[in-house]
């Protein structure tokens, strides 16, 4: 066979196979398949989430958050106003109460030195408001925690902006002790990534353990646990409650943690003595171990700045 010959024969084969693959493809389309495609690579299978956390998105399973605006000016309290749109387009009006609350808002710096756990108010028509003020320039995590009536549980989070020069601050330090305003309180446990934790926070006045704790949030302590660099936000579970006949008023608070992956993690503990709720705040290393004689990490919610309001 001549060259011209040979050159038409592969030619027509390479057509007859693309036409028969495209084909077959267009038949697995119409049957509502898609065809399986096989990739090699020499690198070793990176474990991956089983699922996306909480957090991360601003819209999930049809509901999304909507915020009037995501600029705050800082050191100037504004009025900062939400709504959480339903699968059909509509404001959601109907929530379940978790833990006392219809919506549990929190707002913490992008650095994870500032932490404010607010609890807004219904102003009708399925608008919530909260009065915000933000410390100084930077990005802001804001994420709302809550349960709509025929809808799971979930928590969507956006991004805050407040204009103006800012330079984030290192995370701080691993450690296992806190103090805030003369509590000491001391982390015992480890988390450990893909599988149920258990991890209690010891809290202790004055060298002297705490053992008359007050109710907050229908809990002897909240938690909120977030990993750094994404913020994925963690659900956290108290063990027991008050007046179940079981659970002690401190100085110890059990709580069952779960986190999807090795890294750095922020952990925020509200708990409620005399009549005040403060802030104790650890960052842990999963897969490791924490040092067995650490500095105290800073007081309250990081460097300074952070708070509750009620």
């Amino acid at each position: 066979m001549n060259t011209p010959a040979r050159l038409g024969a592969y030619l027509l084969g390479l057509a007859v196979l693309f036409g028969g693959a495209l084909g077959a493809g267009r038949a697995a389309d119409a049957a509502g398949l898609t065809p399986r495609v096989t990739t090699h690579t020499s690198a070793s299978p990176v474990p991956q989430e089983a699922s996306v956390p909480e957090g991360l998105q601003v819209s999930n399973n049809g509901y999304t958050l909507t915020p009037r605006t995501t600029t705050v000016q800082a050191g100037r309290e504004t009025d900062f106003r939400f709504t959480v749109t339903a699968p059909d387009g509509g404001p959601v009006t109907g929530y379940r109460v978790q833990h006392d609350k219809k919506m549990h808002f929190i707002v913490v710096s992008r650095d994870l030195g500032g932490f404010w756990h607010l609890h807004p108010k219904e102003t009708g028509g399925g608008e919530w408001s909260v009065p915000l003020t933000l410390p100084a320039a930077g990005v802001y995590r804001a994420f709302a925690d809550f349960a709509p009536e025929g809808g799971d549980a979930m928590t969507l989070g956006v991004d805050l902006r407040s204009p103006g020069d800012y330079t984030p601050a290192e995370l701080p330090a691993a450690s296992r002790t806190a103090t805030v305003d003369g509590y000491t309180v001391t982390l015992d446990g480890d988390l450990v990534p893909g599988a149920s934790s258990r991890i209690t926070l010891n809290v202790a006045k004055d060298g002297r353990p705490v053992t008359d704790l007050q109710p907050y949030l229908g809990a002897y302590g909240h938690l909120v646990a977030l990993r750094d660099g994404d913020l994925a936000y963690l659900h956290v579970h108290p063990d027991g409650e008050p007046g179940d006949g079981r659970t002690a008023p401190g100085p110890g608070i059990t709580f069952h943690a779960e986190v999807p992956s090795r890294g750095a993690y922020r952990l925020f503990l509200d708990f409620q003595h005399a009549g005040v709720v403060r802030t104790a705040s650890f960052t842990v290393h999963t897969g490791q171990t924490a040092p067995a004689s650490p500095a105290p990490s800073p007081s309250g919610s990081g460097h300074g700045h952070g708070g509750h309001a009620h």
